[in-house]
């Protein structure tokens, strides 16, 4: 099989692509990403080409595309406080991008056009408190990166229904792990936390620490998508990529001073505009998909992300 990975060299691609690399049925693997947020050294130690270049760039994805079975498409511009603050990027990237991917895919080749693999959010269930978070719910982002993610599953489901197009619609749920990093104005929280730890300063939680997230390791999440890529799994709906196994941040600091042997400083600060209180997945449909995937606990989540920090130091 031949896999693009847009957004390859970031985070979560830097995962999938070993992920991928290690299953026999991926023959070629190549990652096309702008390295706006990526780094060529999350791709060190594999032989996974990388192409330079934006999703808004049709010319570069037709060409890369071509031929490919399958597309991984992770590349976005993520954050929800950066899209508040530049709300025309966020949409061009992930909503445009996205349209962009899809044509290429029709074009790449197979009969009705290459597999497609959506990286959409958790965000699009904004306002409604509903928990946990099943996939028949009513949306209502709260910020342009919420809003410009639904735009993303709409269209992929848009052009599943209207062309027939292969297509698998995730929402992500606060993914961390290995390779994703802190030393960013927009950095997420586990990785801003560790590094803040390390560095003995104090932790800087926006609110009073009791909204809560369903994280997700980012080994479990490459796991799922490299068994999608190769059984070729599609859906007409959307489908929750977390376990339902909701954390307070005030829980997660808990964790992080049980690990460094320490209790750690916080500092609370206002909550910023378009954070969600509360986040957990219901994960029915995942199940029936993949009867096989269990979520790693998140003691030993963040044990290997504080491994991974320290020796990255």
């Amino acid at each position: 099989m031949r896999v693009v990975v847009t957004g390859g060299a970031g985070f979560i691609g830097g995962n999938l692509c070993r992920s991928l690399r290690a299953h026999p049925a991926i023959e070629e693997i190549i990652a096309f990403d702008d390295l706006s947020s990526g780094s060529a050294a999350n791709l060190d130690g594999t032989d996974v080409q990388l192409v330079e270049a934006s999703i808004l760039d049709t010319d570069a994805l037709d060409e890369t595309c071509r031929g490919a079975d399958a597309i991984v498409h992770l590349a976005a511009i993520g954050s929800v406080p950066r899209s508040v603050a530049e709300p025309l990027p966020s949409h061009a990237a992930n909503a445009t991008g996205t349209v962009n991917v899809l044509e290429a895919a029709r074009r790449a080749g197979p009969a009705d056009g290459a597999h497609v693999l959506i990286a959409g959010s958790s965000s699009v269930y904004g306002a409604n408190p509903t928990l946990p978070k099943h996939e028949d719910l009513a949306t209502r982002p709260l910020s342009p990166y919420a809003a410009s993610k639904l735009a993303t599953e709409a269209y992929a489901l848009a052009w599943s229904a209207s062309y027939g197009l292969p297509v698998l619609s995730f929402r992500f749920f606060n993914v961390y792990g290995p390779l994703q990093s802190p030393d960013h104005v927009y950095a997420a929280v586990v990785p801003r936390f560790v590094a803040a730890a390390l560095a003995n300063e104090p932790l800087v939680v926006y609110g009073d620490g009791t909204q809560s997230r369903d994280f997700t390791f980012v080994g479990t999440v490459a796991g799922v998508l490299t068994d999608a890529v190769v059984r070729g799994v599609t859906s007409d709906q959307p489908v929750n990529l977390a376990f339902g196994t909701r954390c307070t941040l005030l829980e997660l600091i808990d964790e992080l001073s049980a690990q460094f042997g320490r209790e750690l400083p916080v500092r609370f600060e206002p909550v910023r505009a378009g954070d969600v209180a509360h986040s957990q997945a219901a994960h029915s449909r995942l199940d029936d998909l993949f009867p096989c995937v269990a979520p790693v606990a998140l003691a030993d989540g963040v044990r290997a992300t504080i491994d991974w920090m320290t020796s990255a130091r």
